[in-house]
């Protein structure tokens, strides 16, 4: 565990932090203007968060990067992911909510089966989803139906009860966030246009014979985006997965080289990346359909 990083294992030892009642030891809603005073930490959960920050202009650290933002920002965590910032020594009254749920809440329900498609969980803190004000009640209220069936006392029908309300929050949250790319078009084609020019440069001089093919999360790193960020931009933007769109440079580019009778397809592959040959053949042929010699052969000047 790294020094000075609080790892906070349960929902129940949360509430327990921030001076509120455990209604269920799985899950917590919970209103942190309500909450007592906390000081400023490094932390990691166990479980799931969402939070909904109403503090205007709050700073947070997510990895090593300072983050400000507005009120109305939600930011979806998983477990094991590290935020917060260093103790100023002060204390602070948080404004917002904090949804927690930990993950045996929804092991077997639908949410547990599907949960790895609300990809946003694995987004950065400067990818945080920004609400209108609308949205904000949308949110809340789905917040106050959780809440409303915690204060109910737990039966057979509470999981799923619990899990389909939480998951229904999750997709209004996905709905939000595809209102909030189709408003940052302009931002996005300006990372489609640097994409373009990143894949560019690595296949200038000997980048890719010596660093091998490009990955997503490679080209997402140089773009200062999350993976699961960056890849469901491109999906949005081009109707491709990140990896189609490099794979279809790839080829765009093998396809150059193919036209010269000097360059082995071997040479062709390592130049490409490819460790081996046979992997850049597999790839060529997926995306056009034939192999790197059979488009040579149909290609002879």
């Amino acid at each position: 565990m790294e020094k000075g990083l609080l790892n906070i294992e349960t929902v129940t030892e949360y509430d327990d932090m921030l001076g509120v009642e455990t209604l269920h030891p799985q899950v917590s809603v919970i209103d942190l203007s309500k909450a007592r005073p906390m000081r400023h930490m490094r932390h990691t959960f166990s479980f799931y968060v969402v939070f909904l920050k109403d503090e205007k202009n709050c700073d947070l650290i997510y990895g090593r990067q300072r983050y400000d933002y507005q009120k109305g920002s939600v930011v979806c965590l998983a477990p094991g992911q590290v935020i917060g910032i260093e103790d100023t020594g002060e204390d602070f009254q948080p404004q917002g909510y904090a949804l927690c749920f930990h993950p045996d809440l929804i092991r077997g329900t639908n949410l547990g089966r599907n949960i790895k498609e609300y990809t946003f969980f694995s987004y950065d803190v400067n990818e945080a989803l920004h609400l209108s004000e609308r949205e904000r009640h949308t949110f809340i209220d789905c917040l106050m139906k959780i809440e409303e069936e915690l204060q109910h006392s737990i039966d057979r029908m509470s999981k799923r009860l619990i899990a389909t309300n939480i998951e229904l929050l999750l997709n209004y949250c996905l709905r939000f966030y595809e209102r909030q790319f189709i408003t940052r078009q302009n931002a996005n084609r300006d990372i489609l246009n640097r994409f373009e020019a990143l894949l560019d440069y690595y296949f200038t001089g000997d980048n890719a014979l010596q660093k091998g093919l490009p990955t997503v999360k490679y080209c997402a790193g140089e773009l200062c985006l999350s993976p699961n960020y960056f890849g469901d931009l491109i999906k949005r933007e081009t109707g491709k997965t990140a990896l189609e769109w490099i794979q279809d440079k790839i080829v765009g580019m093998a396809k150059e080289r193919l036209l010269l009778p000097s360059n082995t397809i071997s040479q062709i592959a390592y130049s490409l990346g490819f460790q081996y040959p046979q992997h850049f053949t597999r790839v060529f042929k997926k995306v056009t359909g034939m192999t790197p010699n059979e488009y040579r052969g149909g290609n002879r000047q």
